[in-house]
């Protein structure tokens, strides 16, 4: 199942052919005079002219909805305390409560009776704070380490191997079950090395919504006298209330002996505002090494919980309010609706003579595979009908595959979105189009022209900051390049994305 990347091009081949031509910088200018609000609001919402309608329930991707009045909820709380600064709590007394509280619901959620944490920003600054709490753990503790390792899954999040790059760690990477998609605890133990400082896993991993076996690394984690974080970003606000109602969910958080950390994202299935996530640990001691003090320069002293210093008090205003809006009742009725929805889904699918599920998922996420035909054709398919799907490329542990987050928004519109799918699926199948055909870009690769790359664009319908309206060509592409290339590619293209 997992991809076997035929193409060879190495970083050091590819970056002396590609690159882009340079482009003038037409940059914008500060207007002379101020405009009015109500020109300046128009001209906003216009610019989201373009954007996914997310508020039509055919998106299963980026956005998490509970519903118009949440939503309306979440925007009045969020300006309520727009410019309160959560840098110092003694001046905003109001922000230390509403973070210790919702922390404290988290930590309750999650079964950490001593368990301690901060309000982030999202899941990748809360992973980042784990990682630099297991680090400076490591420097007191472990002085010999001098070059810190930490054992990873290849499906845990990409954030991690962010965190490591900023942090100066190295992510060992480990292999999975190419069947169930989950981690082999035995491996954690034979990467192990006296460099190690933490082991993750995920409960679930977002590309294929399987929770790893917990409990089994823990107790190795315990053995073995190592860190161990679970990073239930996604999962971390629909799991607990899944467990409450029945559904078969294995033990994954802290009431787990061995887990000394967690990340879980409010504004994912927590439905709160975006910047809105929570880095927990087991106990205070631990949470020391998160923190960040000086007083050594000329200005204020400056404590940090967390990676940022001045943040707006909104997001966390806005996750306050959606907990307690919400309440457990209001979380279970969700979680049962998109429960039955992923059900609904996966019973269609079954039985599908073109297209399976990937593994067997614990909560409502689906990576959906093909054995007949690209799914990145299906993606586009399904697209000009109105429906947003996620394309997953293939890795060393799966397969192309489009990905679903099943929200509460998308429930009403599951069988229309299946009657579509197979629709789009007859279509493609009676068509029997070839598949994309690599070879004109492969030559232009192979050529070492200097302008290589933005011959490659012109083939595949890229100009300048557009994308083609259908990408199956461009995912293909990056699909079948080894990931070092693949990554090269994305990252000259993104620098040539955000230039005005």
């Amino acid at each position: 199942m997992p991809c076997d990347n035929k193409l060879t091009f190495n970083i050091r081949q590819v970056s002396k052919i590609c690159r882009y031509p340079k482009q003038d910088n037409m940059q914008t200018k500060l207007p002379a005079k101020g405009q009015s609000p109500a020109l300046l609001l128009q001209t906003l919402e216009s610019f989201k002219a373009q954007d996914l309608p997310w508020q039509s329930g055919r998106v299963f991707g980026y956005v998490y909805d509970a519903g118009a009045e949440s939503q309306q909820l979440l925007r009045q709380a969020y300006s309520n305390f727009l410019s309160e600064n959560a840098l110092d709590p003694t001046v905003f007394p109001s922000l230390l409560k509403l973070e210790n509280d919702v922390v404290g619901i988290a930590a309750n959620l999650l079964h950490g009776d001593t368990a301690v944490g901060n309000f982030t920003t999202g899941g990748t600054e809360s992973i980042m704070l784990a990682l630099k709490t297991a680090r400076d753990f490591a420097r007191e503790k472990h002085p010999q380490i001098t070059q810190p390792e930490v054992v990873l899954p290849h499906t845990a999040h990409a954030a991690f191997h962010k965190a490591c790059h900023f942090l100066g760690l190295k992510p060992v990477v480990i292999p999975v079950d190419l069947t169930t998609f989950r981690a082999i605890p035995e491996q954690f133990v034979e990467a192990t090395t006296e460099n190690t400082i933490l082991w993750v896993a995920s409960a679930p991993s977002y590309a294929h919504g399987v929770i790893d076996p917990i409990e089994a690394i823990a107790q190795l984690a315990l053995q073995t006298k190592v860190l161990f974080h679970v990073d239930a970003c996604v999962g971390g606000f629909y799991l607990p209330f899944a467990q409450q109602l029945g559904y078969p969910i294995p033990a994954f958080d802290f009431s787990v002996k061995g887990v000394t950390s967690m990340s879980a994202d409010f504004h994912k299935f927590g439905y709160a505002a975006k910047g809105a996530s929570v880095v927990l640990h087991h106990h205070a001691d631990m949470r020391k090494y998160q923190l960040f003090v000086n007083s050594s320069w000329a200005g204020y002293t400056m404590i940090n919980t967390t990676v940022l210093s001045t943040k707006s008090g909104g997001s966390l205003a806005a996750c306050w309010a959606i907990l307690h809006y919400l309440g457990t009742e209001g979380y279970q009725q969700h979680v049962a609706a998109t429960m039955q929805a992923t059900q609904q889904i996966r019973q269609h699918l079954a039985n599908h003579p073109h297209l399976f599920v990937l593994g067997n998922p614990d909560m409502n996420l689906l990576a959906i595979a093909s054995r007949s035909f690209s799914v990145f054709r299906l993606a586009d398919a399904m697209r000009r009908r109105g429906w947003y799907v996620q394309p997953q490329l293939a890795s060393a542990s799966s397969v192309d595959n489009i990905h679903l987050s099943v929200n509460p928004s998308n429930v009403p519109h599951i069988a229309e979105f299946l009657q579509d799918l197979d629709a789009a699926v007859a279509e493609i199948v009676a068509e029997a189009k070839p598949a994309v055909d690599l070879a004109p870009i492969l030559a232009i690769l192979q050529s070492g022209t200097p302008d290589a790359l933005a011959q490659i664009s012109a083939l595949l319908g890229i100009s300048g900051q557009d994308l083609p309206e259908d990408l199956e060509a461009i995912n293909t592409l990056l699909s079948q390049l080894p990931p070092a290339v693949r990554e090269f590619f994305l990252k000259d293209f993104a620098n040539q994305l955000y230039v005005d």
